[in-house]
């Protein structure tokens, strides 16, 4: 039995306003609630509601800009960059720039569209 998975087929997951997210790791992919790990591209001016997640969440930027409004601070993250945003921690994401922003996500635990609280 090997001891290793090679991703292939990354889960799409499907989204209304542009944005690009490939699950290569967590619940959606490959049912692992421990961890997960996504591709992302947010189109320029793209935004998120604001939310209040149960896990923590590690973004590091492989190309472009973005912003996160962290407890009403606002933070932006250039290519090169990362952060870790600590669970139940009020934030909102957005790329208010003109260019597209590609970045890897990480959540610990996994995302889960049930625990990631977004506001109305």
């Amino acid at each position: 039995m090997k001891k290793y998975f090679i991703q292939n087929a990354p889960f799409i997951v499907p989204t209304t306003d542009g944005k690009l997210i490939e699950e290569h790791h967590g619940l959606a992919s490959t049912k692992n609630p421990q961890i997960s790990i996504a591709h992302m591209i947010a189109p320029p001016k793209w935004s998120e509601p604001y939310q209040t997640p149960e896990f923590d969440e590690y973004t590091y930027i492989i190309k472009g800009k973005k912003q996160f409004i962290i407890d009403d601070e606002i933070v932006i993250l250039e290519t090169g960059q990362s952060i870790k945003i600590d669970k139940n921690t009020r934030v909102q994401y957005s790329n208010p720039f003109d260019e597209e922003c590609e970045y890897i996500a990480i959540c610990q635990p996994a995302f889960d569209f049930t625990k990631v609280h977004r506001e109305d």
